[in-house]
């Protein structure tokens, strides 16, 4: 498994690498944008070429671009539909711009939709950006805890949004373990997980999972909350992370970890956590 980081693009794209090589990062997850703010500047040409230059020198690969926080697609009933709409098309095209083959997506929430009509218009949504933007960014969509009013924390569900996208080649699935606990699926055991990756493989299928987020959690078991924590802190524990970074079916993945962070030091910390625990048998 190749391991990273979320990294801030704080004072511009062409800081990325740089932050991630103090990491230690082998894989990396950036905004395109201001995550908490609709409005977005126009990416600059020589900041992005820097940028692509950093990370064509450098080991770092794949980058993976996480949609802003705001936007909810799977309810036309939100005021905010067709700003939602629009930051979806125009990072389908930043990821693009910064040489990013994956961008991640929040499945939304229903909000007073009922959970047929949320799937059906999420699906309908990812099908208009697919058809405004042509071109090679593939969608990730990432499991969700449950809180609220949210779609996507059953596989089943996450199935049924997908097998209605029309054009099933620019699709993926990202699997956040803190999600997944909040979720009720018990990853802290070997059997939780394995009975927790043949479900993802029975109503998604394990060719579709590109990216693991790497995130203990201190929500209780099928809670619907999510408070990600750091690794091995949590309840799935350093046994738990153990068996996920060496389960065959998710150690040639990517692994991106999204652990709260006060400092540098933390981030540290957590990478030489999850590498203490690859086994060296295991190592190809």
């Amino acid at each position: 498994m190749r391991f990273g980081f979320h990294i801030s693009i704080a004072g511009g794209f062409s800081k990325v690498v740089g932050r991630a090589k103090t990491r230690n990062c082998e894989t990396i997850q950036i905004f395109s944008r201001n995550p908490r703010g609709w409005k977005s500047t126009p990416l600059d040409e020589k900041d992005v070429a820097a940028f692509r230059a950093e990370v064509a020198k450098s080991t770092i690969s794949p980058v993976f671009v996480h949609l802003p926080y705001l936007p909810n697609l799977a309810t036309r009933r939100s005021p905010f539909y067709n700003r939602s709409l629009g930051v979806l098309v125009g990072d389908l095209v930043r990821s693009e711009t910064l040489s990013a083959p994956y961008l991640i997506m929040h499945m939304g929430s229903r909000l007073d939709s009922s959970r047929i009509e949320a799937v059906n218009t999420l699906a309908e949504s990812i099908n208009h950006a697919f058809c405004e933007v042509d071109n090679r960014t593939i969608l990730v969509l990432e499991n969700t805890s449950g809180q609220g009013t949210q779609i996507g924390s059953s596989f089943e569900e996450m199935g049924l949004v997908m097998q209605e996208v029309a054009d099933q080649s620019r699709l993926g699935v990202c699997l956040d373990t803190a999600h997944a606990y909040g979720a009720g699926y018990d990853i802290s055991n070997r059997k939780g997980l394995d009975q927790t990756l043949h479900e993802l493989d029975r109503f998604i299928g394990l060719e579709r999972l590109l990216l693991v987020h790497l995130n203990d959690t201190k929500v209780p078991l099928g809670s619907g909350h999510d408070r990600h924590w750091h690794i091995g802190e949590g309840n799935i524990g350093l046994e738990g992370f153990r068996n996920i970074v060496n389960h065959p079916c998710l150690s040639h993945l990517p692994g991106i970890m999204e652990t709260p962070r006060k400092n540098d030091d933390m981030d540290l910390k957590n990478m030489s956590v999850i590498r203490g625990l690859i086994n060296n048998k295991d190592r190809p």
